[in-house]
């Protein structure tokens, strides 16, 4: 592979580099193991997606999202009242611990919109931050309501 790769660029990402690159990689995927591990928390008064001041930037270092007008979509929802609504009219907890309904319900909305095309891909969608971080969310609900980390799927981030 490296016989592609012009001798200059081969040279930058030396050993450091990957080591650098690793070890970032690394911490990433404890952050977000961290994020979603189950917790028993206080009960909440509001939805675990709170993202309501996004902005969209340009910039020469940044986290791409694959799905990413998924930030304007939960303004929307918000904005439009669509969370309210759910979590007013749709009654499946007693307690909110820590999820709303409106949580489950646009997290298998989005889950779609982002291109998922199973109830499997969700998984995808929790263990990547920056899609976490786009919702506002801590943490979003695992689709087999047990909200354990998979981390069996970690080796595809």
């Amino acid at each position: 592979m490296s016989h592609t790769i012009p001798r200059k660029a081969r040279k930058r990402n030396g050993k450091k580099t990957r080591e650098r690159n690793r070890r970032i990689l690394n911490e990433r995927k404890l952050r977000v193991l961290k994020r979603i591990e189950n917790r028993p928390g206080p009960e909440r008064d509001q939805p675990m997606m709170t993202a309501s001041n996004i902005h969209y930037e340009l910039a020469d270092r940044v986290q791409g999202l694959s799905a990413g007008g998924i930030g304007a979509f939960h303004l929307l929802a918000r904005r439009t009242g669509l969370i309210g609504d759910i979590d007013r009219n749709l009654h499946l907890f007693k307690r909110h611990q820590p999820y709303h309904e409106s949580d489950h319900v646009l997290n298998i909305a989005y889950n779609i919109l982002a291109g998922g095309k199973k109830i499997e891909h969700l998984e995808l969608r929790r263990i990547d931050e920056v899609y976490l971080n786009a919702l506002g969310a801590v943490r979003i609900p695992d689709p087999t309501g047990t909200d354990r980390p998979r981390v069996t799927h970690l080796g595809a981030m």
